[in-house]
């Protein structure tokens, strides 16, 4: 690591993030310690088969499959969509499965549409797909920063803007989650967590032990889900996986601008898992992002491949990362 990303990391050590403000973290502590409730063990025991007992969702297991493709955040990328798409025939994938958001940041939203019916991929409602099909004023996206936000409302204004009616209506549609069998193992599908449809799971930000608690409660053997725009897998010590697989919409924030997605298998009775990188035409849409008069930050991005927006939401260590 550069000593320009280890000065990110430690330019809040010793403090403590408590709402909008940072305090000294002894300080945090003491407050802390007067919250909450004391319980005997019995009752600690008892509350913990609750939290962990709750009745499994009526969602169908969909197939058992030997091969898919996940990807998340279509952001309006046709030229990525219709790359993705031609890659996973290339796999021989029997079924292509998209975690939702598929507006925002890019052009021509209404050309995403026929490629998703023609491809016969199995689309989840994120937050877009929710915001669109009720007539929000934004895209519950989750940022709290008012310069992310600002860049927030106007992607998704300009995607509202240029989405029929027909298009949203079917977007309210969409499920909420899916559960697919690949091989042996049953896997959970959703747009930002199991908990809440735009939670952002970073991979520095999620632990192992809340890991586990989230596929205890959902009576699953892996997890997959998108909304962060960064792609991750982890193997969890019960030998079940978390995936977010990242977004095609614009790149991974990594300096370079191809997009990246997901494909699992069945592999004598595990789960095999992939985050492949993806090229596409990106300085076409560059292009036509430049005709459709979107902001000059959101071409940057796909020209370079560094994000210029929404860069305050990310955890300490996937900011260091960041060129800005």
């Amino acid at each position: 690591m550069s000593d320009a990303e280890s000065g990110k990391l430690t330019t809040h050590r010793g403090m403590a993030t408590w709402g909008e403000r940072l305090v000294p973290l002894e300080k945090f502590r003491q407050a802390t310690t007067s919250l909450g409730r004391r319980l005997s063990d019995d009752e600690r025991r008892a509350e913990q088969r609750d939290f962990l007992g709750r009745e499994r969702d009526a969602t169908p297991v969909e197939s058992p499959y030997s091969r898919v493709v996940v990807f998340g955040g279509v952001y309006n990328n046709h030229l990525a969509l219709e790359a993705v798409l031609d890659a996973a025939h290339k796999h021989g994938a029997e079924a292509v499965y998209c975690l939702g958001d598929l507006g925002g940041f890019g052009p021509s939203p209404e050309k995403v549409w026929p490629l998703l019916l023609e491809g016969d991929v199995r689309t989840l409602q994120g937050n877009y797909e929710a915001s669109l099909a009720t007539g929000r004023e934004d895209c519950n996206c989750g940022y709290t920063d008012p310069r992310d936000n600002h860049f927030a409302t106007l992607s998704y204004r300009y995607t509202s803007e240029h989405c029929s009616s027909d298009f949203k209506r079917w977007m309210g549609d969409l499920p909420l989650r899916r559960r697919i069998r690949v091989g042996q193992r049953e896997l959970l599908l959703v747009h930002g967590s199991p908990r809440q449809i735009n939670e952002f799971l970073f991979h520095s930000t999620s632990p192992v032990s809340f890991l586990e608690v989230l596929l205890n409660q959902e009576s699953c053997d892996g997890l997959l889900c998108t909304h962060t725009g960064l792609h991750w897998h982890r193997r969890l010590p019960s030998g079940r996986d978390v995936v977010n697989v990242g977004v095609i919409g614009r790149p991974a924030n990594d300096g370079q601008p191809g997009v990246w997605y997901a494909m699992l298998e069945a592999r004598d009775g595990d789960l095999g898992v992939e985050l492949l990188p993806l090229e596409y035409d990106h300085v076409s849409l560059a292009r036509e992002m430049l005709q459709q008069g979107l902001p000059q930050e959101f071409i940057d991005t796909i020209r370079h491949g560094w994000w210029t927006t929404c860069l305050e939401i990310l955890p300490a260590r996937e900011r260091a990362k960041s060129r800005y």
